[in-house]
């Protein structure tokens, strides 16, 4: 089974980064409230980034590295890897990229 670390901006501007096994259900949860506790005080507006992991080890370690980064680097790392066709696709309109 595959881990993605995702990215997503929030609707004051602010940057989310997580980990899941399916990001679209994951996205939804965000959106409805029922993600982190970040979110639910700052909606996601869009998923900024994808990046898959082999491992949920690796999904961890990834997540940790970006978080982190300043807010500029985050947003150069999410314009150097944008979504695969197939995430964009899976994600429909819940993202802007």
């Amino acid at each position: 089974m595959s881990w993605f670390v995702y990215m997503l901006e929030c609707v004051d501007g602010s940057l989310y980064t997580g980990i899941a096994t399916d990001v679209v259900r994951r996205f939804d949860e965000h959106a409805s409230g029922r993600g982190a506790r970040y979110t639910r005080a700052r909606p996601p507006r869009t998923v900024v980034m994808v990046l898959e992991q082999p491992d949920r080890s690796a999904a961890l370690k990834a997540e940790y590295a970006i978080k982190q980064l300043s807010a500029v680097q985050k947003r150069t790392l999410a314009a150097q890897n944008p979504l695969a066709d197939a995430m964009r696709v899976a994600l429909g309109s819940r993202t802007e990229r």
